[in-house]
């Protein structure tokens, strides 16, 4: 396969380089690799888009129908956008919120989680608490979040969108809101644009076939590209349990973690998840058998 380095050369001609790749490795959907090499090149784009007035506007009122949305459901806790790339959209929600709101973003790219700790900072927003993780094995406990939403990250996923949603639901304790593409409310040729980008697609069906309440479907005023109109999509779950303290978890086996040495171990897993730059690296690749990690650092070897 292509060096990365030479996939980086690509993106910077202009080059598709989720559609490149799907073509290379002979595959119809985009994997969780494709995912991260695509997105991670491009990290510090989506920042970079909001020095035009005209895409910062579209933004702050897509943001903002985000919150009013999350508002008019109930004033959680907490919040977590899975899939929160820059924090271009997380930044605008809090906000709109009130930054003081317990808050967690997990984005599968390291880079641009990187980008989003620089960003947050630069709007004053100091209490996130980002990671690497991914949509299918999401670093969270059970019901451990109010409110879980996500803004097009379940987008590139097309044909992945039950296992995602399984997890988002897992994690939830309130409600899951979606803001994804309006496939089944969307022009043809929307729909043709979204079949060859590999979007997701039938998010409604999906969520009812696993026995999710799901309480609204419909477009959002603030959509700003007719060609990837968004829709929100809202899943009521509403379980009466605690909230925990801290909601991270081994993203293998779902159990609490704690912090040794500089990084996060898992007591039940054995498993340690390194802390590069600040940041926990919470996907499954990212862990480390590592049985005897507390043992060692908590005792005087001889």
């Amino acid at each position: 396969m292509i060096k990365p380095s030479e996939i980086k050369k690509l993106y910077e001609q202009g080059e598709n380089i989720s559609a490149w790749l799907r073509k290379e490795m002979n595959v119809a959907h985009n994997t969780p690799e494709i995912i991260e090499i695509s997105y991670d090149i491009q990290a510090g784009s989506y920042i970079d888009l909001l020095k035009d007035n005209v895409i910062a506007e579209q933004k702050a009122k897509y943001t903002q129908e985000i919150a009013q949305e999350i508002l008019a459901l109930c004033h959680p806790e907490s919040i977590l956008e899975a899939g929160v790339g820059e924090a271009t959209t997380l930044s605008g929600v809090l906000k709109n919120i009130g930054s003081d709101i317990k808050n967690y973003g997990i984005d599968i790219s390291w880079s641009r989680v990187a980008y989003a700790k620089k960003w947050l900072k630069k709007q004053n927003i100091h209490n996130s608490i980002l990671c690497t993780g991914d949509l299918f094995n999401l670093p969270f406990l059970d019901n451990s979040v109010d409110v879980v939403y996500t803004s097009h990250s379940i987008e590139p996923n097309g044909g992945s969108e039950k296992a995602i949603l399984r997890e988002l639901y897992r994690v939830a304790r309130k409600y899951i809101v979606l803001f994804e593409p309006a496939y089944e409310l969307a022009s043809d040729e929307a729909r043709r644009r979204m079949d060859s980008h590999g979007y997701c697609k039938n998010l409604v069906n999906i969520a009812t076939s696993l026995g999710y309440d799901v309480i609204k479907h419909d477009l959002i005023t603030s959509s700003g590209n007719k060609l990837n109109p968004t829709a929100i999509t809202i899943i009521y779950k509403n379980v009466d349990v605690a909230l925990p303290d801290t909601p991270f978890a081994c993203p293998k086996y779902k159990s609490p973690l704690k912090e040794i040495d500089g990084a996060l171990y898992s007591p039940e897993a054995l498993i340690v998840y390194p802390i590069l730059s600040e940041i926990p690296c919470l996907r499954i690749e990212n862990g480390i058998f590592a049985s005897k990690f507390e043992d060692i650092n908590t005792s005087t070897i001889c």
